[in-house]
């Protein structure tokens, strides 16, 4: 492999493991089922108290697993954040945002 191919592999690798550039907002919810979601401008979300696994699909779409629940949170054109839930046994809905 050349250097230049070497380069551009390692920023590659760079840009798709950077969680920590995502944009996700101050977040605080209520979901169904007694789960609370918090998240800290720039990540991460954390599901009942405890840091979810986050995954990010682009700049408006996240999700965070955790305690046996999927948190999605998807920021609206207007820049206003909305969450919905998928849990145990095919639960599911929209969370309140606080």
């Amino acid at each position: 492999m050349t250097p230049i191919r070497i380069a551009a592999t390692a920023a590659s690798l760079l840009l798709v493991a950077s969680p920590a550039l995502a944009k996700i907002p101050l977040v605080n919810a209520t979901c169904p089922g007694n789960i609370e979601v918090h998240a800290d401008e720039g990540g991460p979300i954390y599901i009942n108290g405890k840091e979810g696994k986050l995954h990010v699909f682009n700049d408006n779409y996240y999700e965070a697993k955790g305690g046996g629940v999927t948190i999605s949170l998807s920021i609206n054109p207007d820049g206003t954040a909305a969450v919905s839930y998928t849990g145990h046994g095919g639960a599911n809905g929209i969370c309140t945002v606080k």
